[in-house]
């Protein structure tokens, strides 16, 4: 019974441990959204935690290749190209796990 119960326990506790696990690139984006992505520095700079995890891989790479326009859009073109596919990718799914 006890090993049932440390296996279900496992078992349900792996997903958020891998989903909530720093990417390497992180620490770009907590210079401006802060820790966990949120608290941003500028009221200005939006909340990153929680957000749909396709959303923020959609504009992280929309930003990187200069189709996406607005108040950031120079400021995260720059910070996005140093972003492969798979570190944008981490970053997403590490802020979606944030609550």
């Amino acid at each position: 019974m006890r090993l049932r119960l440390l296996t279900l326990t496992l078992l349900l506790a792996a997903p958020f441990s891998i989903a909530a696990e720093r990417p390497s690139k992180e620490a770009l984006c907590r210079a401006c959204h802060g820790p966990g992505g949120g608290k941003p520095i500028m009221a200005l700079y939006p909340k990153l935690n929680g957000q749909n995890e396709a959303y923020l891989i959609e504009a992280l790479k929309a930003y990187r290749e200069g189709r996406r326009k607005g108040t950031n859009a120079m400021q995260m073109a720059v910070q996005s190209k140093t972003l492969s596919d798979a570190d944008i990718e981490a970053l997403a799914k590490y802020y979606a796990a944030q609550p």
